[in-house]
């Protein structure tokens, strides 16, 4: 029984290693590709949603997604004073020419006290996993490589928490 069980617990360490191989998004990492995503100044969102919304309110950072990636990785940093969840992003991604590719609004489950960073993934635009971020490593099959630039354009504020 207990080598069973030993088994069991090896597979699902296994397994755990494997899914999680795919996007390494390390502190190191973190640092070297540190800069700051940049934001979107001329999204075509109404005024009125933006009103009340502070733009520097979210910050994300050390982005990654390889040409394989199923799922994009971020750093988001609450810079607000209060705790935030569900921050909506407008993401904007683009050739290196700045010929625009694809444009979506994206919304990250996330609860962040102030001045928390938290590392979040969500599904990526690219399905046919043809493009790669341009700042992270050159992948070894042929792809294109993007540029990702945000516009925040909601988030929570929870409540008796």
């Amino acid at each position: 029984m207990k080598t069973k069980l030993a088994i069991i617990i090896t597979l699902v360490a296994v397994a755990a290693s494997i899914a999680t191989a795919r996007t390494k998004t390390t502190q190191t990492q973190l640092k070297n590709n540190s800069m700051i995503v940049e934001q979107i100044p001329d999204a075509n969102v109404p005024d009125s949603l933006l009103r009340d919304l502070e733009p520097n309110a979210v910050t994300l950072k050390g982005y990654n997604k390889k040409a394989s990636d199923s799922r994009e990785s971020f750093f988001v940093t609450n810079n607000t004073n209060h705790r935030i969840s569900h921050i909506r992003l407008l993401m904007r991604y683009s050739q290196m020419n700045g010929e625009m590719l694809h444009e979506r609004t994206a919304t990250v489950e996330v609860d962040l006290r102030p001045g928390e960073t938290r590392l979040v993934a969500i599904k990526t635009f690219d399905v046919q996993r043809l493009f790669y971020y341009y700042a992270g490593p050159k992948p070894r099959k042929s792809a294109t490589p993007f540029k990702v630039a945000f516009r925040l354009i909601g988030y929570d504020i929870p409540v008796g928490m």
